[in-house]
């Protein structure tokens, strides 16, 4: 069973594909703009059994777009606290600094390109371990 995680913004969104473990099939930055047609695509293509969305800012306008074009996909809604602090971690974990930039804090450094397709994996594996701790408490 495979999941999608959205991080909807007002320009691009992060948009990923994990299977049940957490493991990242495809995730890419898209633009808003197209949302509703990557979604679909994707859909056709990973056949996740539901999407989970970041609470975030745009969140509200994404989730009924894509409620519009596709009725019988699964929203579900996840916390963003904190994800794209997190993201900026995780690229420069995969992306170490070279050179000058080595001797910055990472704290005082921003990547220099977009995140938003990492905070979607971390709002993908989020959703996944809550599901697995509710499983668990049972």
């Amino acid at each position: 069973m495979n999941i999608a995680a959205l991080d909807p913004g007002r320009d691009k969104c992060g948009l990923a594909v994990l299977d049940e473990t957490g493991k990242v099939l495809i995730r890419q930055v898209i633009e808003t703009a197209r949302l509703e047609q990557e979604v679909a695509g994707w859909h056709k293509a990973y056949g996740f059994s539901c999407l989970v969305e970041g609470n975030g800012t745009t969140s509200g306008q994404a989730r009924q777009r894509l409620k519009q074009a596709l009725p019988s996909l699964d929203i579900r809604v996840v916390d963003e606290y904190r994800t794209t602090e997190m993201a900026r971690g995780e690229y420069w974990k995969a992306n170490p600094p070279k050179g000058w930039r080595r001797l910055l804090p990472l704290s005082l450094q921003v990547p220099p390109e977009p995140v938003d397709d990492l905070v979607a994996v971390i709002l993908g594996r989020r959703y996944l371990q809550d599901r697995e701790d509710e499983k668990n408490e049972r």
